[in-house]
């Protein structure tokens, strides 16, 4: 099915009864697709039912497979989910979100078609699309800000605009194989995901789908994503470094931002400019400004967009200042490969850390950031492999472990007498994400010293405790200031 024209009248079931769902039945309607959707959710199926919509329970779906000539999925939904892995199993072309949007695109049905930027990458995909967004603002370039930030594509097509700022998940490539940005860059790779990806050669080989455009742009300290680079099929390859730039590269030479790549020795911007904390606020802003220098965004541009960034919300943010300890919320730092960033970024810091480590180790992540571990507060379901690591790699670091519910199995004594100690977070009226912040920040107050930097970097996903990282970001702070009034 190449032919948009030909999805008129088709079958379609949609997998996905959210925002995204609701983005790719709004497309397929204007496309005269006779569409069904699905979700796991009866709740989230029954609001799009009350709209008129066809709504199939999944075992059903599952059933029917065969009634469908396509099958459009939400990014959530793994290879393995029944329906998807049913369809697959049949021969029905499965496509992701953003491949609906690529190929609508293309056909021109919206227009000329845009020239697409896409930023994908373990860690910083948000602030690097970010900053591109604020390059190509800078220049006076029509463009939106899209994808796994913001709106989905889908909805934004219908918006006057020559180019498209899209950050990409690994979920979102995998499903988008079709895809040939304009430029594309991989800023890192680091174990994520792998629960959902099987393997960390298949979420390698989906995350290095942005790199089969016209420029493929690579991070060059990053082992994995500097082979992947060199191994893409783009015509233009550029390689983005913290030292000094070769040719075809982007790198820092004498404290300045500079491009051998596009105008070898052009100067961008000066790197004390960037307000993003640390080597991974530079690295991000060459990566972006390599895909801006590849649409011919000029340095002025890029240098204002830099000065005037300022970092988004639970992104290395600095919630308080208070008797000389600093605290920060990175509670998007959802993988061991972004806090470690995080942590990097601090001389001395507490580290709040746990929740879901979705299969990944933190072994490399305690081992390389020992020297700046002051203190250690530890939450959440994978809690006891964090402390497990910092018993291996650091073990003069003092350590708090909160346990919750029938989990509360206390050990040891006070934290100034031993290093290992275990505290059960008091039940009371506070909700569980609140009392346990609330109980992380008194743990964090304890172990630090003037100087220190308590920092939620929590290396895993949050869903056991709180409903996302924002939510466990909000609790962070809100704790934080509760304690200090």
């Amino acid at each position: 099915m190449r032919d948009m024209d030909a999805l008129s009248g088709a079958r379609v079931l949609v997998t996905g009864a959210r925002v995204t769902g609701r983005a790719i039945l709004e497309a397929l309607t204007f496309l005269g697709v006779r569409a069904t959707v699905t979700d796991d959710s009866p709740a989230a199926l029954a609001t799009f039912a009350d709209d008129g919509v066809d709504t199939v329970a999944p075992a059903d779906a599952v059933a029917r497979i065969a009634d469908y000539d396509l099958v459009v999925t939400s990014p959530g939904f793994p290879p393995t989910a029944p329906v998807l892995a049913a369809a697959a199993a049949a021969g029905v072309p499965i496509w992701g979100d953003v491949e609906l949007a690529w190929r609508l695109d293309r056909s021109g049905r919206f227009g000329t078609p845009r020239q697409w930027l896409v930023v994908t990458g373990t860690n910083g995909k948000t602030t690097t699309t970010s900053m591109l967004y604020a390059m190509l603002q800078a220049a006076d370039r029509r463009a939106v800000l899209c994808g796994n930030i913001g709106d989905p594509v889908l909805a934004l097509l219908d918006q006057p605009a020559d180019l498209l700022a899209v950050e990409l998940s690994s979920f979102q490539l995998h499903w988008a194989p079709s895809l040939r940005p304009e430029a594309g860059v991989l800023l890192n790779l680091a174990e994520d995901h792998l629960d959902w990806h099987g393997s960390m050669q298949a979420y390698a080989h989906d995350k290095a789908r942005v790199l089969t455009g016209r420029v493929a742009v690579g991070g060059l300290d990053d082992d994995l994503a500097a082979r992947l680079l060199r191994e893409a099929p783009a015509g233009t390859k550029v390689g983005f470094r913290l030292g000094e730039p070769g040719p075809g590269e982007l790198g820092v030479r004498d404290g300045v931002l500079t491009d051998n790549a596009f105008a070898p020795g052009l100067a961008l911007a000066a790197a004390g400019d960037i307000s993003v904390a640390g080597p991974v606020g530079v690295l991000n802003a060459l990566a972006a400004a390599a895909l801006a220098r590849a649409v011919d965004v000029p340095a002025p541009a890029i240098a204002h967009a830099l000065v005037t960034f300022q970092v988004g919300r639970h992104r290395a943010e600095v919630v308080a200042v208070a008797d000389s300890i600093t605290y920060v919320d990175d509670s998007k730092a959802t993988n061991p490969h972004a806090a470690q960033a995080s942590i990097t970024a601090f001389p001395r810091v507490v580290w709040v850390a746990g929740g879901l480590l979705k299969g990944a180790s933190v072994d490399a992540l305690v081992a390389e950031t020992a020297n700046r571990l002051v203190g250690a507060v530890l939450i959440g379901q994978d809690r006891r492999a964090v402390a497990d690591a910092l018993a291996r790699h650091a073990p003069d670091v003092p350590v708090v472990e909160l346990v919750t519910g029938e989990d509360s199995v206390v050990h040891g004594n006070d934290v100034s007498g031993v290093t290992r100690v275990t505290r059960v977070v008091p039940s009371g009226s506070q909700p569980l994400g609140e009392a346990v912040m609330t109980a992380v920040v008194d743990a964090a107050r304890g172990l630090a010293h003037p100087g220190d930097t308590v920092l939620l970097a929590p290396a895993g996903a949050s869903f056991d405790q709180f409903t996302s990282y924002g939510h466990r970001g909000d609790a962070f702070a809100a704790a934080v200031r509760a304690a200090l009034r």
